[in-house]
């Protein structure tokens, strides 16, 4: 494994898993932004772009819940030593296509979140090693780290798999943070696992590799910004990247948590895709929706483009015991607006 500064003083998305599951021919493309910096919360702002409905739930997944990582959408996806494990945090995650989470944090405040990455390349399997399948790599995390540091120790101990369903492939890289501002970017190229760890990792699209993100950002000079600066402002991963990393240092210290959630807001609509922008190889891919998630006080926003509202949720409003129901709520739903918290119900049938 190649840890890219892996200690903060050294340098500043099967269904069609919309986090990043894709074949050649169809994919995903999201932006993920950091806030880490500001007196009031660590946020994440996360772009969900995807040419159909991704069919997104709410989801708040109780401690104690077992997994096999080995399954996906109720079939068997890794033949041979899969890891199984019982969740020791819980978690509200945005699913998809009721088999995987996409995006979402627990409740010791480490989030994740998948995105796609066309040039992802797990390697072959090796029999030898635990394995879990792509699409639950996310999930995997938020169930047994409290951290981003135990994030990365446990995933050293397993093999991603990569999986498919529905001719869909998880080919996805993970950004992970925690409520101390703490990132890591986690990539796999050539099949070996390469990581920028450290809080100066803030932002995140898609191909190509973040090596080569990093290195077109050094030719910017972004040191006197103004309203005259060219900007790179189309929808593509290179330059989503680049007007992210132009506008996030630029927002003011916020007074209140609502004077943050709507400067992360303003950033990641800046980075979101427009109706009908079209994408180069594969056709035309909007964005569905947008999250913040505050790590400081454990809260989930969610805005859907085709609704007028925000609506969000407190993780510490909902019973996380072992045995508690998994709880659930569709955002599709013009009438919601604010709190949501109380408008969850019991899931019929435990989604993944």
């Amino acid at each position: 494994m190649k840890y890219k500064c892996i200690n903060q003083a050294v340098g500043s998305a099967l269904a069609m898993i919309a986090l990043g599951l894709c074949t050649a021919q169809s994919a995903s493309a999201c932006s993920r932004v950091l806030w880490n910096d500001n007196q009031q919360a660590v946020l994440i702002g996360r772009t969900m772009d995807w040419p159909e409905s991704t069919e997104p739930v709410l989801t708040v997944l109780p401690r104690g819940m077992k997994r096999d990582g080995g399954r996906l959408g109720g079939e068997q996806v890794i033949k041979e030593n899969s890891l199984s494990w019982t969740s020791k945090y819980g978690s509200m995650v945005t699913s998809i296509y009721g088999i995987a989470a996409a995006d979402g944090f627990n409740e010791r405040g480490l989030a994740a979140h998948m995105l796609f990455f066309k040039i992802s390349d797990f390697g072959p399997r090796d029999t030898s090693k635990k394995a879990i399948n792509g699409a639950t790599w996310a999930q995997y995390v938020l169930d047994n780290a409290a951290t981003v540091i135990e994030a990365l120790a446990l995933l050293e101990n397993v093999q991603i798999v990569l999986a498919e369903a529905r001719g869909t492939k998880t080919t996805v890289h993970l950004a992970i943070e925690d409520a101390s501002g703490d990132s890591a970017i986690i990539e796999y190229l050539n099949g070996k696992q390469t990581v920028h760890h450290g809080r100066e990792f803030k932002i995140m699209t898609n191909d190509p590799a973040y090596d080569e993100h990093l290195a077109l950002l050094k030719k910017q000079d972004f040191s006197k910004p103004s309203s005259e600066m060219p900007l790179p402002g189309n929808v593509n991963a290179s330059d989503r990247f680049l007007r992210a990393s132009y506008y996030l240092p630029m927002l003011p210290e916020p007074k209140t948590e609502r004077e943050a959630v709507a400067s992360m807001l303003g950033i990641i609509r800046n980075v979101s895709v427009p109706f009908g922008a079209p994408y180069k190889d594969f056709g035309v891919y909007n964005t569905e929706y947008r999250t913040v998630t505050d790590l400081s006080h454990k809260r989930y926003y969610f805005e859907f483009t085709t609704s007028p509202n925000v609506i969000w949720a407190d993780l510490a409003k909902f019973k996380l015991t072992a045995g508690a129901p998994v709880m659930v709520l569709n955002p599709d739903n013009i009438n919601l607006s604010g709190d949501v918290s109380g408008k969850f119900k019991k899931a019929a049938k435990v989604p993944f």
